[in-house]
């Protein structure tokens, strides 16, 4: 057995054109460059070194470490997936910002209709700081803003998007300003808004946040109120970069057309024992739901795309889906690849006592928390139509993908109290003994 310190001083080294050859892919390289073949017995065999096969796991191990230790928030080139090279324009670079793959594991709910398993796609741990799903866009987007010089990153949204959190973070590790533009209510618009959930964190990296109400968002509209924010930004000698609402554009679309190469890559290391039949997931923006569908319908998925939507409705998500496969040139009608539901509820970001009891319910039976705006609606949609409609998921294998927004949390505490009052003072009984100084409190 040969080691890769003594591979890379051999002279087969000499033939291999990649410049990035490690003991983990050593293997996979006689398939990528077949005319290599004929060497690979003398890899394995006349050529050998001293270093005993421990040792050589050992270096393995090394090799490896050292490879994932700086991968995090490097720029690389992108190849994307052999099935969507078709698809148009491409990105040409991606910055590293998740913790990928991220995990898939059986989500034992209750009360499923006959046969039917459920599986669940933690891109809720893509990170910490930026979590969830807009993680996956973000890493084209900004890969973007750099590539065009740009100096500080505008985007938008909700009072406690997690989307505006994630790019908030996301341009602080890049050494860039962010600033956002946040909607709320007019009763507190011009009053300060607060640490709760998302805000903390976009406010102890330094987002310049910029408040504005509802129905002055609704006069105007995201791209207005980016741009004139752009403008002024500009005339002060910035470079700004704007990323639309949830990072919602054809070029974000790119993170979840990632996302299927990685559930591919998952299912084929079963080998055979896992084939899903339906992704779902919830929809807020539309360039996940975009990537999904496209995704799976290009790729060897090919599940079936189910997208509850937590704000507007089917018909506009639909449209803006086409626009935004329409911007990658993928000749497919949006309809024909994505089921889109209304979960909509009272409101986008607004629950009902029995969506809340729900989130409740399955994470004292599952253990999985579940955001109240997105995942937990879009979960509380699916079971309902499960129940409802036990034949069109009996026997069916689904992915559910949980986006993240956990942060959301915080702003439901006090809609939330009563749903959570398993608590009470401990009572000791008096034959345990009792001695100053026995417990040590750090």
């Amino acid at each position: 057995m040969l080691c890769y310190g003594c591979f890379k001083s051999s002279p087969i080294y000499s033939y291999i054109p990649s410049p990035i050859i490690s003991n983990k892919n050593k293997n996979l390289f006689f398939k990528t460059f077949p005319f290599l073949s004929s060497h690979k017995p003398k890899f394995t065999s006349s050529l050998s070194c001293s270093h005993s096969l421990s040792q050589i796991m050992d270096l393995d191990n090394k090799d490896q470490e050292s490879t994932s230790l700086f991968d995090f928030l490097s720029r690389k080139a992108y190849a994307p997936p052999s099935w969507a090279s078709l698809l148009n324009p491409i990105p040409s670079h991606i910055f590293s910002l998740g913790h990928l793959p991220t995990p898939i594991h059986k989500w034992n709910l209750p009360n499923l209709p006959a046969s039917t398993e459920v599986y669940l796609k933690r891109d809720d741990l893509s990170g910490m700081q930026m979590s969830g799903n807009k993680v996956r866009k973000l890493e084209f987007l900004m890969a973007d803003a750099v590539a065009q010089g740009a100096d500080c990153i505008i985007t938008i949204g909700g009072i406690q998007s997690n989307h505006c959190r994630a790019t908030a973070v996301a341009a602080k590790y890049l050494n860039l300003d962010c600033y956002l533009i946040l909607r709320t209510s007019k009763v507190v618009v011009d009053k300060d808004p607060g640490l709760t959930g998302n805000l903390l964190v976009e406010r102890l990296v330094g987002a310049n946040v910029q408040l504005i109400s509802k129905e002055e968002y609704a006069q105007i509209g995201s791209v207005n109120l980016t741009n004139d924010l752009k403008d002024k930004l500009v005339k002060e000698g910035r470079k700004p970069y704007v990323i639309p609402v949830g990072g919602s554009n054809s070029l974000g679309t790119w993170g979840y057309i990632e996302a299927i190469r990685e559930i591919e890559q998952q299912v084929q290391a079963t080998t055979g024992r896992i084939k899903f039949d339906d992704i779902v997931v919830a929809c807020g923006s539309g360039a996940t739901i975009a990537g999904l569908a496209l995704g799976s319908w290009l790729g060897t998925l090919k599940a079936k795309v189910h997208a509850f939507a937590v704000c507007d409705d089917p018909d506009y998500f639909h449209n803006f889906v086409q626009d935004l496969i329409d911007g990658l040139k993928a000749g497919v009608d949006s309809h024909d690849i994505v089921n889109i539901q209304n979960a909509k509820g009272l409101g986008y970001a607004i629950n009902t006592f029995e969506e809340l009891k729900f989130v409740k319910r399955i994470a004292t039976a599952t253990g999985v928390v579940l955001d109240p705006v997105y995942s937990g609606k879009a979960a509380y949609g699916m079971m309902n139509d499960m129940a409802e409609n036990p034949k069109n998921w009996e026997g069916r294998k689904v992915l559910f993908i949980h986006t993240g927004g956990l942060l959301g949390l915080f702003d439901k505490v006090d809609q939330m109290s009563s749903l959570v009052e398993n608590w009470g003072r401990m009572e000791v009984q008096e034959s345990v003994p009792r001695k100053d100084g026995t417990g040590k409190m750090f």
